[in-house]
């Protein structure tokens, strides 16, 4: 994992934007971002245990396996958005980019690779893309039944329940 300020230039999104300003990792922390590296699924199976995850599956983002929806899917995946719920990625193969939101509503960009795990907590704005090798293999965990509703940055949107309870702990 490599976490850094997104430098903002134009350019493809895929692109690593690497403003060479680190981020510590214990910002992402106050931020409420886990980071681990999990060099083998047991240390993904006992976190899943410690947090509730009941189920899981996987997902492959790569034009091979999407076809002619791959762009399609990047751009959607790179749209300003939150959940209602924690997102939980486990990397098995291949890279991406996590941007999420600073407490300045700056893009911090964090590379993940093979075995790095990440928890994003409810609430707080985010994107993802892979990186230019246009690849990525990941396993996504969940408290009950899979779920991935985007809620697409907007001005109403800070009003949301869960939107409300991120920026009061964070």
């Amino acid at each position: 994992m490599k976490s850094y300020w997104f430098d903002n230039e134009s350019g493809d999104q895929r692109e690593d934007h690497d403003s060479a300003r680190p981020v510590d990792p214990e910002y992402l922390s106050k931020l409420g971002i886990f980071y681990h590296h999990c060099p083998s699924i047991n240390s993904v199976n006992a976190i899943a245990v410690e947090r509730s995850y009941k189920n899981r599956d996987e997902i492959v983002v790569s034009p091979e396996k999407m076809g002619a929806m791959y762009e399609e899917k990047v751009k959607m995946f790179f749209n300003e958005h939150l959940h209602e719920d924690e997102e939980i990625r486990y990397v098995l193969d291949g890279e991406g980019f996590f941007d999420v939101r600073s407490v300045n509503d700056e893009w911090v960009r964090i590379r993940l690779t093979k075995g790095d795990l990440i928890i994003l907590p409810a609430g707080i704005y985010h994107r993802f893309t892979t990186d230019t090798n246009n690849y990525v293999k990941a396993m996504r965990l969940f408290k009950d039944g899979p779920k991935w509703t985007p809620l697409n940055r907007a001005p109403e949107l800070d009003e949301n329940p869960v939107r409300k309870e991120y920026l009061a702990h964070h």
